[in-house]
């Protein structure tokens, strides 16, 4: 499995964006408003995802205090990761299709809303895709070997005056 590209992900976006548009220009007004209620499980998710790397990326490189992580959970952890940067970028080019097809209509208060809304969620699927993104390079392995270990600091000299 190859690391996730930035630009395949803004690919997706802008495609799906593209079609997503295309519908919703035709069909818009018969639609109920953009739901918010996607924002904040964005938002958790990618929370999730950011705190759950930081403490992945310890145990990888075996920082004191921490237990050794076993292969078959990073490897979990990277299928987490790729899926989620996959969703966030279709779900931001769906919100971001909708955020162009109620701006056409914008003299509508429900319009007016529905940009609002839908620009927030693109900024939560943006906010997810980073840290999935985040999350898969917290899986990689440490190139060099000894780099995997934590070694402290060595301690400072002791003063020969004292």
């Amino acid at each position: 499995m190859t690391p996730t590209r930035l630009r395949t992900l803004l690919l997706i976006t802008v495609a799906v964006a593209a079609v997503s548009w295309l519908l919703l220009r035709t069909v818009y007004s018969s639609l109920p408003s953009f739901p918010w209620t996607m924002l904040p499980a964005l938002v958790i998710a990618g929370g999730g995802e950011a705190i759950t790397a930081r403490g992945l990326r310890a145990r990888i490189l075996g920082q004191p205090g921490t237990k050794p992580v076993p292969p078959l959970q990073v490897a979990r952890m990277v299928a987490l990761a790729k899926a989620s940067s996959l969703a966030a970028a279709l779900i931001g080019g769906v919100a971001a299709g909708f955020a162009a097809a109620a701006a056409g209509s914008l003299p509508a208060h429900a319009a007016g809303h529905d940009v609002f809304v839908a620009t927030c969620t693109f900024g939560g699927a943006v906010l997810l895709a980073a840290a999935a993104l985040y999350l898969e390079y917290c899986c990689r392995v440490p190139d060099d070997p000894d780099a995997a270990r934590y070694v402290p600091p060595p301690p400072p000299p002791a003063d020969p005056f004292h």
